[in-house]
């Protein structure tokens, strides 16, 4: 702003900040935890994600979204920086920013030990293996939410993460979801099995067809693989059962959510027959 020279702001408007960040991009690198664009941020506030900090960009327009999200910040007692639109184009490695970015708390992941304790029985635990699209991972755990699942397991290598992407895709689902991130899935498997789990592959090839799953009343881990390549060779053999969903010839395959979300509906239902 130049000297002698006043912004006009409206009187409702929350004031901006002061603390001051690194004026360059260069100073600051992607932040994969960063959830950027005025409607989404607000979505994120709104459904309390945790979060440390909101960025604003110097200059940025404070339209009604923009003012929402100050007092729903502010509210929450997060620190809020106002940097050079630069800094954020580094911190959310987009300029489609829109002069807004939260960066939110890393995700705190429970044991697998601890999700298979406390898993109500019959148990339905899912596990993504090699699904490495957020949103995909995000509406997973939305869905597992939705039709009582008992938590939902990632690898820590070679698949999404709960970043804010899969945060916001959760739609706060993750707040309320044991989310557990295992080193290795084969062996999250056999540590499934001892507990009694039988462990179920979805895949395009099944050696069964979701009609006839004869397995959905018992404790079942599932496993999903990527939309591309399903699941992995050695997560494979080690699968009690391989379950498959029919379609129509027309159509190749479903995306990873939407195939979890129909088979853990028709578990559901089983279930809640007499």
């Amino acid at each position: 702003m130049r000297p002698g020279k006043k912004r006009r702001e409206s009187a409702a408007a929350p004031q901006r900040p002061t603390t001051r960040r690194p004026a360059s991009r260069l100073e600051t690198r992607p932040n994969s935890d960063a959830v950027a664009g005025r409607n989404s941020v607000v979505e994120a506030l709104r459904a309390k994600i945790p979060a440390k900090e909101l960025f604003i960009a110097e200059r940025a327009e404070i339209d009604e979204r923009m003012q929402e999200a100050l007092r729903l910040a502010k509210r929450q007692d997060l620190v809020i920086k106002e940097v050079a639109r630069g800094v954020l184009d580094g911190l959310t490695g987009t300029t489609m920013h829109q002069g807004i970015a939260l960066v939110i708390k890393p995700f705190q992941y429970k044991p697998f030990g601890e999700l298979v304790e406390k898993a109500e029985k019959p148990a339905l635990i899912v596990g993504l293996d090699g699904v490495t699209d957020p949103h995909n991972l995000g509406a997973i755990v939305r869905s597992a939410a939705a039709f009582g699942a008992d938590g939902v397991v990632i690898p820590e290598r070679r698949n999404a993460a709960m970043t804010g992407s899969a945060w916001k895709s959760s739609a706060g689902a993750a707040a309320r979801l044991p989310i557990s991130q295992v080193t290795n899935m084969v062996r999250s498997i056999e540590d499934a099995k001892k507990a009694g789990f039988f462990v179920v592959g979805l895949d395009a090839e099944g050696d069964e067809t979701l009609p006839k799953f004869s397995l959905a009343k018992e404790s079942v881990y599932l496993i999903v693989g990527s939309e591309g390549k399903g699941i992995s060779r050695l997560v494979r053999e080690k699968c009690d059962l391989v379950l498959s969903i029919p379609m129509e010839s027309t159509v190749e395959s479903l995306n990873a959510s939407v195939a979890t979300a129909v088979v853990m509906y028709w578990i559901a239902q089983e279930r809640n027959k007499s």
